[in-house]
């Protein structure tokens, strides 16, 4: 089989911070940004990798989700445990430079892990947790 990983879901509380965060900060480009009933979805992506990328959601709007399951999930987004995704980088150290000089919550300096990585953790403006592993 070949399969690919093609996007990934993120969701976010403020689509500006998170737009300013991943396409200013991080440096991905936007993909797509649409718009519907007051609400976006904002895809961005590494601009060297045009076919992987990360869709930023309202979170809790798709239709089988309940008021009490939508307030849980803003629940855990304010505390940071609802969405995360694992980034990768050749030069680490560089990276976590970059998002320590910005407004970016570190969660964790970079590490080495007992698991056999070297990464660091941040979160995004929604609580998001990114872990970022140094390329070997």
């Amino acid at each position: 089989m070949d399969i690919s990983i093609h996007s990934s879901f993120l969701p976010h509380d403020d689509p500006d911070a998170a737009l300013a965060f991943y396409r200013d900060t991080l440096g991905f480009e936007v993909r797509n940004d649409v718009g519907y009933n007051g609400m976006r979805w904002i895809t961005v992506g590494p601009p060297n990798q045009p076919g992987t990328s990360i869709v930023l959601h309202p979170p809790g709007v798709d239709p089988g989700v309940t008021e009490d399951e939508r307030s849980t999930i803003m629940a855990m987004m304010a505390k940071g445990t609802y969405g995360g995704i694992l980034l990768a980088t050749a030069d680490l150290d560089d990276a976590f430079t970059r998002l320590q000089a910005s407004d970016t919550e570190i969660v964790q300096e970079p590490t080495e892990q007992p698991y056999g990585v070297r990464d660091f953790a941040v979160r995004d403006p929604a609580g998001n947790l990114i872990r970022v592993q140094q390329l070997r």
